[in-house]
């Protein structure tokens, strides 16, 4: 790693250097920046989903509402005229149409209420936008059927879970259900019979859905069953119940049903077809109606909306922000670049000088530059490095000439002495040898004289005084000449110093 670093020029390991903290910056940045908006928009959307939740749960209640109050207004005249059974058709008709909402009312009560009758029913549906009167209510009667049995036992009004209308094609209905109490003997009110009112769920779920949090949210409604009162799915309102839909899911849409159905509240996210969802979910608990106990629903309402409706905006930001983060940081690459290089341009200048100063080429000029900053100071401090270096180079080429120049004098002027030297070496020995032989016949004159004297005749002590008279001038001739030479030599050395 190191190896290829080094290879790269200084100018694009700067450059890296800038763009690696640019983009840790900008990370930290953006990621800070991607969180706190993440965390605002789901926070906008689980607020967006509780209102949403609130406004369904208050359209389902007024709905639901409406229609307990529409009963509950026959009711009270209904109790005035309850001996008369021809009435109960009257009654039965006068809710049905005083409120859209209900696609049916039976009026039902308890075997030989009426002393000529063992069962009585009055029910009014609603048949092709037409009121029709039935005498029965599914395949068997009506006091083996939930919607009869239920009130009758527990004595209070209630919603049932929805169940199918085996004689209508209307799909599943959910039944609101009256109890109709007289007062018996000692002032002790008994329970007579049932207004049982019916609701379509798939009308309910048409209304419903008409409200939405954001454009492919929808809303469910859960029985306490688990079927599907509130779906965008029609065939899932008469024929599927969310424990069989859950079957064929992943376990997160599992554990959503589970919490659901458990009256939690709050969100979970699941997958379900190969997206992402989310689901807000709320118990549904309807208003008491004054006067009438009525059984809690255990009903369940939530909201589901695809992460894409949530997040949507926010990955699209994401993605733009992404991808102009990359081009950004191309640009400001490519830019670093240029500038890098042309600010690096006066140290790759100074790097080449300095490699050709550092082969010896010492008079290398080095440019002169305007610039006033860190750069431009050093490219003027190098130049006048540079041309102080030059200067004393320069006078150590002079002052090594004149070493040179004054070597060679000196060398001469050694050979010459050296010359001179030899010269009074072999003049010395010249002269030496020439006073050999003059010493020599003075040695033997003077030797023949004193070991002979007494023999020697007067002549022959002359002749040999002689000889040793001209041998001493002789020598004194060549000590003369010796001196002489000396006093030149010294004469010589005289006019030198």
């Amino acid at each position: 790693m190191t190896s290829i670093k080094n290879m790269l020029p200084p100018s694009i390991r700067l450059n890296l250097m800038v763009i690696c903290e640019t983009v840790l910056l900008l990370s930290l940045a953006l990621g800070v920046l991607l969180f706190f908006s993440h965390q605002t928009l789901k926070q906008e959307a689980i607020q967006d989903a509780e209102e949403t939740l609130d406004g369904t749960v208050q359209h389902i209640d007024n709905i639901l509402l409406s229609i307990e109050q529409t009963t509950e207004n026959v009711y009270a005249d209904l109790l005035q005229h309850i001996d008369d059974p021809d009435r109960m058709l009257t009654y039965s008709r006068r809710i049905v149409e005083s409120n859209p909402y209900i696609t049916g009312c039976a009026i039902v009560f308890k075997p030989y209420f009426y002393k000529d009758r063992e069962w009585y029913m009055a029910y009014i549906h609603r048949e092709n936008s037409r009121l029709v009167k039935s005498d029965s209510f599914g395949t068997k009667p009506y006091h083996e059927q939930v919607w009869y049995t239920r009130p009758m036992e527990t004595q209070r009004a209630c919603w049932l879970d929805p169940f199918k209308d085996e004689n209508q094609d209307e799909g599943n209905l959910t039944t609101f259900c009256l109890p109709i109490f007289v007062t018996a003997h000692e002032g002790i009110k008994e329970c007579v019979g049932v207004v049982a009112v019916d609701l379509s769920i798939t009308q309910l779920s048409q209304i419903v859905l008409s409200t939405k949090s954001s454009p492919h949210s929808y809303s469910v409604l859960l029985g306490s069953n688990g079927v599907y009162m509130v779906h965008p799915d029609t065939k899932k309102l008469s024929h599927e119940t969310v424990f069989s839909v859950s079957q064929e899911e992943n376990s997160s849409v599992k554990e959503t049903v589970n919490a659901m159905m458990a009256g939690e509240t709050g969100y979970k996210p699941f997958r379900m077809n190969g997206k992402d969802w989310y689901v807000f979910y709320r118990p549904f608990n309807s208003e008491q109606l004054t006067g009438h106990n009525i059984a809690p629903l255990n009903w369940s309402v939530g909201e589901v909306c695809p992460d894409d409706d949530i997040f949507g905006s926010f990955n699209l930001l994401f993605y733009t922000v992404l991808i102009i983060s990359i081009l950004g940081l191309v640009a400001f690459f490519l830019l670093c670049n240029f500038f890098i290089h042309r600010q690096l341009r006066p140290l790759r200048m100074l790097t080449r000088s300095a490699n050709r100063v550092a082969e010896g080429h010492y008079e290398e000029q080095v440019p002169h530059t305007e610039r006033e900053d860190e750069i431009g100071q050093l490219q003027y401090r190098f130049r006048k490095m540079q041309q102080s270096l030059a200067a004393h180079v320069n006078e150590l080429d002079h002052l090594q000439e004149s070493l040179q120049s004054q070597g060679d004098i000196l060398e001469k002027t050694s050979e010459q002495s050296l010359e001179n030297d030899r010269m009074k070496t072999t003049f010395l020995h010249y002269l030496s040898n020439q006073m050999i032989e003059p010493g020599d016949l003075i040695d033997k004159s003077v030797a023949k004289l004193c070991n002979n004297y007494h023999k020697t005749d007067l002549k022959e002590m002359e002749q040999e005084m002689a000889v040793i008279k001209q041998q001493s001038s002789t020598i004194l001739k060549l000590l003369g000449h010796i001196i002489e030479a000396v006093q030149i030599e010294s004469g010589k050395e005289d006019s030198h110093e």
